[in-house]
């Protein structure tokens, strides 16, 4: 009885409107017929996808998104784990309670504050940032106008936000390790660094595996939001990604049927990478989503 709500929700709001892959291969108009059954459909068959492969934006969109989760996964898959490694050893129980605390809170925050905070630090004439870039002898930077620095405010905010919430799972996974192994280990004269090197990090192996697992499947994916929020049109060069592409052909450009088929492939694409990740994973390291 306490499911059926929730079964309710995600029926009604990520299967039904798995219908609308329908329009991926129709000519759809607002208001216009989309069931297959509908006289007045116009079925176009790929022509969508291969108006989409054949675009001057395809290798753009696609790098930007690519590179955008690559810098997201070198900078940022670590730090939760390393996070929680280090929580895991404060002994004072209050101390712990309020780190923990403070580094959940950022994933709290609305992107459109998170968004708000970054524009404010960066400014190129208030920036705090800029203000001691000057102090330092140095010229000001125009962070939201170089193309170069885009990916990194976006990927560094990001990892801010995240890594304390994500550490949760790390955590969870620590506390369900046998608390013996380590009582051994400190009667044998393991230091600390050996205990969590020979212990926690074996025993958090199958939970790193399955994160890694979604991080991979979840590669053409992007922090939509804040880029919508931050980026201009002089710097679609690194920062337009496959959502902000799809988001502004369909919503702005009102091409319904174009921007679904660009969603479709990413989401095919993407489910390709986890069912690859998976199998690679549970042929190397014995562990998988299934």
């Amino acid at each position: 009885m306490m499911l059926l709500p929730v079964m309710a929700l995600v029926f009604i709001f990520m299967y039904v409107p798995m219908g609308g892959i329908l329009m991926a291969f129709q000519e759809y108009s607002i208001g216009g017929p989309i069931l297959p059954w509908d006289p007045g459909v116009k079925w176009v068959g790929f022509e969508h996808f291969i108006r989409f492969f054949e675009s001057e934006f395809f290798g753009r969109i696609i790098w930007n998104t690519v590179r955008n989760s690559l810098l997201t996964f070198v900078l940022g898959f670590w730090v939760p784990i390393v996070f929680a490694l280090l929580l895991n050893e404060i002994g004072n129980k209050y101390f712990k309670k309020v780190v923990q605390t403070v580094s959940y809170m950022p994933h709290f925050i609305s992107t459109v504050v998170v968004a708000g905070i970054l524009l404010g630090i960066l400014d190129y004439d208030d920036g705090i940032v800029n203000q001691m870039v000057e102090m330092l002898g140095l010229d000001r930077i125009n962070f939201f106008n170089e193309p170069v620095y885009f990916p990194f405010i976006v990927v560094i905010s990001g990892v801010w936000q995240s890594f304390g919430w994500n550490s949760i799972l790390y955590l969870a996974a620590i506390a369900g390790i046998d608390q013996s192994l380590y009582e051994a280990a400190r009667l044998d004269g393991a230091s600390r660094l050996q205990q969590i090197w020979h212990i926690t990090l074996p025993g958090i192996t199958p939970t790193i595996v399955i994160i890694l697992v979604f991080a991979l499947g979840g590669i053409l994916g992007g922090d939509m939001e804040k880029i919508l929020l931050l980026y201009n049109p002089g710097i679609y060069e690194t920062a337009d990604i496959i959502q902000t592409y799809t988001y502004r052909e369909g919503i702005y450009g009102f091409q319904y049927s174009y921007s679904t088929a660009v969603s479709l492939f990413v989401s095919v694409l993407n489910f390709a990478l986890v069912f690859g990740a998976n199998k690679v994973s549970n042929k190397l390291t014995d562990y998988g989503l299934w």
